[in-house]
């Protein structure tokens, strides 16, 4: 787990409150550290956290097949005459998205969700943030806890708790990014809750007034402060568009998807396939933010990746692999390799881990 970085008295005389771009003068690793070091004296404890933890998690679905074999016969009088009076057959299959996968995603490290299309990434994530969409021919079995807490006890305020960011972006095409932006922020509560001002209250009367200062002033400023970590300055006055409208790029509307759901007290951020249409060097700046976040404010963030680069790669603490629905490995991302050496898979020379 990566070092706290230490704030100096000149780095917080230049960490300002008065603007977004002010809090993030000296880069979202400063500014993570700083708040975590100011709320920590105040609430007298560590940062809130929440453990995901899930056993024997299995989804099935049963599917209707159709087979009909006239749709490669010519297309005659009597084969439409056939096809009028005699229906195809039609049977029901079972598929299985996910089978017995068990894990623990910790408070305060990254996870890695690898796997290539159809492992079941998108519908763990789903699972466990309660959007997988629950219709009668959909079978799950296995538990899902949070800070061992049964998912369906809290199902109803999860979103309150949990992030997911989803593969597609759905905005309102005609508003502005900072728009947006402005939008989430303020239906997820854009000031400090009369609760996290009680819970401010633990420390020395100038470590409260401090650390309420620097709440304030993150909750007053944090759409400016997502428009920052996510580089969308130049684009911030620019609708976000969709298929009919034109607006910004696919790339900057992913970012805009990603920022969305940084708003609100989210102790749990699901995060699935954020690098579409991302050139390398945002993806990791990125992902290097969300660990940032989770090493200092004690996140537990899960990114699913499909073709990781071997920086980004080196920026995750553990790494989930997943193949047809079944669990691969779970574990810390130095090991990997030698786990799967000692199954005899070697890593062919040059080749880096993720695609290994």
């Amino acid at each position: 787990m990566e070092t706290s970085i230490p704030v100096s008295p000149a780095t917080r005389k230049r960490l300002g409150y008065e603007s977004g771009a002010a809090l993030m003068a000296e880069g979202p690793q400063v500014l993570h550290d700083h708040m975590a070091s100011k709320i920590t004296k105040a609430l007298g404890t560590a940062m809130p956290q929440m453990e995901v933890r899930f056993s024997n998690l299995s989804v099935t679905a049963d599917v209707v097949v159709v087979d009909d074999d006239s749709k490669y016969e010519l297309p005659t009088i009597p084969n439409t005459l056939k096809k009028t009076f005699i229906s195809p057959k039609k049977r029901v299959v079972r598929k299985e998205i996910l089978k017995d996968v068990s894990g623990v995603f910790s408070p305060g490290k990254i996870t890695l969700l690898l796997g290539q299309p159809g492992s079941g990434k998108s519908a763990l994530l789903k699972m466990l943030s309660a959007r997988f969409p629950m219709t009668k021919n959909i079978t799950v079995e296995g538990n899902i806890s949070f800070n061992n807490v049964d998912r369906e006890q809290i199902i109803k305020t999860l979103p309150q708790f949990v992030a997911y960011v989803n593969q597609r972006d759905k905005h309102y095409p005609v508003l502005t990014v900072k728009e947006t932006l402005l939008y989430a922020h303020q239906f997820c509560g854009a000031e400090l809750s009369e609760h996290g001002k009680k819970m401010l209250t633990q420390g020395t009367p100038e470590e409260n007034a401090e650390a309420l200062r620097a709440a304030n002033a993150l909750f007053a400023h944090y759409p400016e402060v997502i428009i920052q970590q996510l580089g969308l300055q130049n684009c911030q006055d620019t609708i976000v568009g969709d298929a009919m409208t034109r607006g910004v790029s696919g790339g900057e509307r992913k970012r805009v998807t990603t920022g969305e759901m940084e708003f609100g007290t989210k102790y749990v951020t699901l995060m699935d396939e954020i690098s579409t249409g991302l050139d390398s060097a945002a993806t990791y700046d990125i992902i290097n933010t969300q660990r940032s976040v989770a090493h200092k404010l004690r996140k537990t963030v899960v990114i699913a990746l499909l073709q990781p680069s071997p920086e980004v790669f080196a920026l995750f603490d553990d790494v989930m692999i997943l193949n047809e629905g079944q669990l691969m490995y779970h574990g810390p991302c130095n090991k990997v390799e030698e786990y799967f050496e000692s199954l005899g898979f070697k890593c062919p020379p040059q080749r880096d881990i993720a695609d290994y």
